[in-house]
């Protein structure tokens, strides 16, 4: 008892020190549950990648049809997202996914199913990438629930879409006459998906919502104008500007590659986290497939001869004006449809508008790739590549100046409507 009084203090920092340990360890919180990773939005972009590649890689696809496919893609991963995450209206499917599920699991299923679905000639690869994809992703019941709903609602969208008019056997059978499209030299190749311009759209109401007027009339002033035009710039001896030399070339591939990259840049430079990706390229790609519709129901039902043919046979069109030239030929070999209205000048129209729509500004700072060179162009506003895109396509001597301008007004009116009565943000 005298040993332990002889040494007070030892035994009050004993008692302090414990007394600290258990005042520490009872405010100390709870071990903290292992964070769930934010889904990651370059998803969404790949998948877009993806679905181009396999597009462009398969033989009996072509642009048109390509721009209709693609906006399904988007179409399922903006559902599939949105049903997990919320935050904007879905499209079509209006059943929310199990809570906790893995948006970025819904994105990868909904877009391979669809792909598989429609490009089955691509599915050891396409398979592939899906495993790649979802490798990346925790396993566990939100990776699970994620992977079946979006499998859901790309099933739903497939159902949806099953008797919209596609690979209907629709002919063009409008016999040749002054003013009438014929197959074009050098391939001779008949119209190219003539059912594209009776196919449901995915957003508008009918093809016909935002249809253009008919095209001017063969003795008209406008159409002279433009005959006169595209004769002197668009011919393949014409003497160009070397700026208007670097468009043309820079124009001259695949305006699907093109586009889509485009919007690929524009999801990463700006940093959008998964649901406004998916967003912005279901406004962009399926806006860009109703204009094709709306384009191949122009296309069809006018079935204006290109300025190859108007300008070899102008002697047969009854206007004085117009002086025929039976050796002229385009700057570029004509797409096998006919001239009005124009399908690229529509699709720049529709995914350009629909970007500035939905990042709701016109300054848009795009970044554009071109198929054919090794040029990138910057383009502050989407305005100056769509003036660019209607030149060009007059430059290279397959549109009439008139055709241009109408797709690019139409094309901008679709995406308007689109995007003020789709993609947009919940009620609270």
């Amino acid at each position: 008892m005298r040993a332990f009084l002889q040494n007070p203090p030892l035994f009050r920092h004993s008692v302090v020190a414990a007394t600290l340990l258990l005042t520490t360890l009872s405010a100390a919180p709870a071990a903290a549950a292992p964070a769930v990773p934010s889904p990651d939005a370059s998803v969404v972009s790949e998948w877009n990648e993806i679905a181009v590649g396999t597009f462009v890689a398969d033989p009996n696809r072509r642009i048109p049809d390509s721009i209709l496919y693609v906006g399904f893609v988007h179409a399922a991963v903006y559902d599939a997202v949105v049903g997990v995450r919320g935050r904007y209206t879905p499209y079509t499917f209006d059943r929310r996914a199990p809570h906790g599920a893995s948006a970025q699991a819904a994105a990868v299923a909904a877009a391979h199913r669809i792909l598989v679905t429609y490009e089955p000639y691509a599915q050891a690869t396409l398979d592939a990438r899906y495993a790649g994809s979802l490798s990346r992703i925790p396993d566990g019941r939100a990776k699970t629930a994620g992977v079946a709903y979006g499998t859901r609602v790309a099933d739903h969208l497939v159902a949806l879409r099953a008797n919209d008019g596609r690979n209907a056997p629709v002919q063009f059978t409008k016999p040749p006459a002054p003013g009438v499209w014929r197959p074009t030299p050098p391939q001779l190749a008949p119209f190219l998906d003539p059912w594209l311009g009776g196919v449901t759209p995915l957003l508008i109401r009918s093809a016909t919502q935002f249809g253009p007027a008919p095209p001017p009339a063969l003795t008209s002033a406008r159409y002279t104008r433009d005959f006169a035009e595209v004769k002197a710039v668009g011919a393949k001896t014409s003497a160009h500007t070397p700026d208007q030399n670097a468009t043309m070339q820079f124009y001259s591939g695949s305006s699907f590659v093109q586009f889509n990259a485009m919007v690929r840049d524009q999801a990463t430079v700006r940093g959008l986290d998964i649901v406004d990706a998916a967003r912005l390229f279901a406004a962009t790609t399926m806006s860009a497939a109703d204009g094709a519709i709306a384009t191949w129901h122009a296309k069809y039902g006018y079935g204006l001869w290109r300025p190859i043919t108007a300008i070899n046979l102008a002697d047969t069109d009854g206007n004085p004006a117009t002086d025929a030239d039976p050796t002229w030929e385009p700057w570029l070999v004509n797409p096998p449809y006919p001239d009005y209205t124009s399908g690229y000048n529509s699709y720049a129209a529709t995914v350009t508008r629909a970007l500035e729509r939905v990042l709701r500004t016109r300054r848009l700072n795009l970044t554009v790739i071109s198929s054919a060179t090794p040029e990138i162009r910057h383009y502050a506003t989407g305005e100056a590549l769509r003036q660019d895109v209607v030149d060009v396509r007059v430059w290279h001597g397959v549109h009439f100046r008139f055709a241009d301008v109408a797709a690019k007004d139409v094309g901008e009116r679709i995406a308007d409507w689109a995007t003020d009565h789709y993609f947009q943000r919940c009620e609270a």
